[in-house]
């Protein structure tokens, strides 16, 4: 019996990965699920559960009467899940049929990077930055965030490898979005902890906790 032939009952799997490859969108020749664009787009999907992690546990301390004000950090957060979606359809487009994508729906759009630049920028002017690299883990929102962060910066380096063979995305809209997200979770990750009245621990061990803003501190970062 071949791997196709297996039996199986679910109304979600088809079976037709079982020989490691899987489709695109909009049609085209199936791809090895290890093909640089489906590392690409897989890290992206990785980086959408850790920011729904972080979420979650924004929703489990939104459950406490005296939880501390987040603003509107769980929305944004889902506004990023959305917009990473975007990236995800893009990345894995088959290169022949990128005329059938949209704007902001299936390709990321200047305007998404735009709005992302801004939303860094108010971010930013909202907290008080470290002084010192940080070690992540202070709070647990804070620890989700910088693990999407760190995410992010892979689906980054993934998207770089996968622009050398398919120029098309070298030159759209995907890096530069992406690296002004993992800016901004970075932002998100110290403001979590500021909400929650927590300092950063700084990754110096003979420096004490620190908070007095330094407009070169966001190093760490800042790519």
């Amino acid at each position: 019996m071949t791997r196709s032939e297996l039996p199986f009952d679910s109304v979600v799997a088809t079976g037709k990965g079982d020989d490691g490859t899987t489709g695109l969108l909009f049609g085209g020749a199936r791809v090895r699920k290890d093909d640089p664009r489906t590392d690409a787009y897989g890290t992206v999907d990785e980086a959408v559960a850790a920011l729904g992690l972080a979420r979650a546990e924004l929703g489990a301390i939104a459950d406490d009467a005296a939880s501390p004000d987040f603003g509107d950090l769980a929305g944004l957060i889902l506004r990023i899940q959305r917009e990473l979606f975007v990236v995800g359809a893009e990345l894995a487009t088959n290169p022949d049929a990128r005329d059938r994508q949209q704007e902001g729906t299936t390709r990321v759009s200047l305007a998404m990077v735009e709005a992302m630049g801004e939303t860094l920028a108010a971010a930013e002017a909202a907290i008080t930055l470290p002084t010192e690299f940080v070690v992540p883990g202070e709070t647990r929102v804070s620890a989700a965030l910088e693990l999407a962060r760190t995410i992010t910066r892979r689906a980054e380096r993934r998207v770089v490898t996968l622009s050398a063979e398919d120029t098309s995305i070298g030159g759209g809209h995907i890096l530069p979005y992406l690296n002004r997200l993992a800016d901004l979770l970075w932002i998100l990750a110290r403001q979590a902890e500021q909400a929650e009245e927590h300092d950063a621990t700084v990754a110096r061990p003979d420096r004490r906790r620190a908070r007095r803003a330094s407009p070169s501190s966001a190093e760490q970062r800042s790519e």
